[in-house]
């Protein structure tokens, strides 16, 4: 069941099968994440949207364990899979481990800090009983009151000890760093040897192409 954010009316009985929705569906959970974050801009529905929101969802599933996107940039991958997923999840299941990896900790604590927005906001707060410890959570590390996080990294960053139910690496490369050997030598370096030392049970890679 898919409804439109349009669909949250007075009416009592379309506002809890739109909550059901936003609850069940990772589509319909972003839509409105796109809204909350983006106030005024128009959102424009695209196929490729709902298959990677539908891939996102059966990784949720247990489905799909490995998932890797390529799209262009501007095409709401990072909303996706790095913004509204770990929210999502930890919606669901308030003691999941989740990290997030990109390039840089600049990009990864400003994705953070719009999942954090996300997870105060009164429209989520009614939809699941997952608590941030404080509505100022530190951006590096989301933790909710039942002990799960949303951990902000970056390629290169300390993840000794950590272990996590979700990784998400989002961009690893810039595009110019993307050129060069040694810069893709040293991120498939960490990667060997810092990131996949940490127990996982899903990871979803995005880039842009």
């Amino acid at each position: 069941m898919r409804l439109s954010i349009a669909a949250v009316m007075a009416e009592p009985v379309i506002a809890a099968e739109y909550q059901a929705a936003l609850r069940a569906d990772f589509h319909t959970f972003m839509l409105r994440c796109f809204v909350e974050l983006n106030p005024g801009v128009a959102f424009l529905p695209s196929w490729h949207i709902e298959v990677m929101a539908a891939k996102l969802q059966a990784v949720r599933d247990g489905r799909i364990r490995r998932l890797l996107i390529n799209i262009p940039p501007r095409h709401l991958k990072s909303l996706a899979a790095s913004i509204a997923l770990p929210a999502w999840l930890l919606g669901h299941d308030s003691a999941k481990a989740i990290v997030n990896v990109t390039y840089g900790q600049e990009l990864s604590d400003k994705f953070a800090r719009d999942c954090r927005a996300i997870m105060i906001t009164g429209w989520y707060g009614a939809l699941f009983p997952t608590r941030l410890t404080s509505p100022r959570a530190p951006l590096q590390e989301l933790v909710t009151m039942q002990g799960g996080f949303r951990l902000a990294t970056s390629v290169g960053g300390v993840l000794t000890g950590r272990g996590a139910d979700l990784i998400v690496i989002d961009d690893p490369l810039k595009p110019n760093d993307a050129m060069s050997e040694s810069r893709r030598f040293a991120a498939n370096e960490w990667f060997d040897g810092t990131l996949y030392s940490c127990a996982f049970r899903w990871i979803v890679n995005t880039d842009s192409v």
